[in-house]
């Protein structure tokens, strides 16, 4: 007589509960066990039994358990990784078939300056070419925690190393001073880094990103000015770019978000300085997302965008 495990044909010989790892990809993605059981409909009790019997079952931890929160060891981060995309999958096909031939919405996560200053203004040439795409923006002050959001695609600013998802390489960066024309028909240009330091500047926050701010500039340049004249501070980037369209002052110009600015001749790039960092904008497809041609193509007109 063969043991009852051994009579178990197919997957569910090696996979006893579909339960459980519906249960635990739910886990894993929020970071609780009582979200999940929220999300699920279920009691945070059931939602712990199905993780240890998953644990049992493999002979692993697939969570350390902290004071106030849980965190996935190895075993459960290489899991989580396989459920999600698999869940996705099978999802999507569910979805397909369930809603017919309808229009396909991704959703795009930026910060807001990328958005306003990059993706807005180029929308167009993506209904052009992708007319079917209905295109749902999420907008952040900074860097999306993949898992815990409904994102298909995010554009992030840095080294393209990041563990919840797959990036893919949009475009370098440079930085430099700008200002409006009004501006200049006020004081005349500033011929070096130590005249810039001391013209009126408008400043922006640094994000968890990696942006920077106006001292670590000038330091980046080798120029360490004793004193910085700032006229404002803004908390947003965008808004720092408005006040200096508007003749408040000199504001760092990200060349691939202000560059329509310039063309317009709206703002003035001054020929001071100008830094080029080793970060990189890039498009993450968080893990769990099937790499579809919707995706590819949104991903290949955010970079054909670089020569728009």
């Amino acid at each position: 007589m063969k043991p009852a495990m051994e009579k178990t044909k197919g997957y569910r010989r090696l996979i006893p509960s579909v339960t459980a790892l519906v249960e635990f990809e739910a886990v894993a993605r929020l970071g609780s066990f009582t979200l999940a059981a929220h999300e699920l409909g279920v009691t945070q009790a059931a939602v712990s039994r199905q993780v240890r019997f998953l644990e049992e079952t493999l002979g692993t931890r697939l969570f350390h358990r902290l004071h106030r929160a849980i965190e996935l060891t190895g075993e459960g981060e290489a899991l989580y990784r396989v459920v999600a995309e698999s869940m996705q999958k099978i999802a999507s096909v569910f979805d397909r078939l369930a809603r017919g031939p309808v229009q396909q919405e991704l959703v795009l996560a930026a910060t807001s300056a990328f958005s306003h200053f990059r993706l807005l203004p180029r929308l167009a040439s993506l209904k052009a070419v992708q007319p079917d795409l209905q295109l749902r923006l999420s907008t952040q002050m900074f860097t999306a925690d993949l898992r815990h959001k409904e994102i298909d695609v995010a554009v992030r600013f840095g080294n393209g190393l990041w563990p919840d998802g797959t990036a893919t390489l949009l475009f370098d960066e440079e930085v430099f001073p700008v200002c409006s024309p009004s501006w200049l028909e006020k004081q005349p240009a500033p011929a070096s880094l130590d005249e810039l330091a001391g013209a009126v500047l408008v400043e922006s926050d640094s994000t968890s990103e990696g942006w920077m701010g106006w001292e670590e500039w000038f330091h980046a340049l080798g120029c360490r000015p004793m004193r910085l004249n700032f006229a404002l501070r803004c908390s947003l980037y965008t808004d720092a770019i408005q006040a200096a369209r508007y003749g408040q002052g000199v504001a760092l110009g990200w060349g691939r978000l202000v560059q329509d600015f310039i063309d317009s001749g709206e703002l003035v790039r001054l020929q001071v300085g100008s830094f080029k960092p080793t970060d990189s904008y890039f498009a993450v497809v968080p893990h769990g997302r099937a790499f579809t041609p919707v995706i590819g193509g949104l991903i290949e007109w955010l970079r054909e965008g670089a020569l728009a």
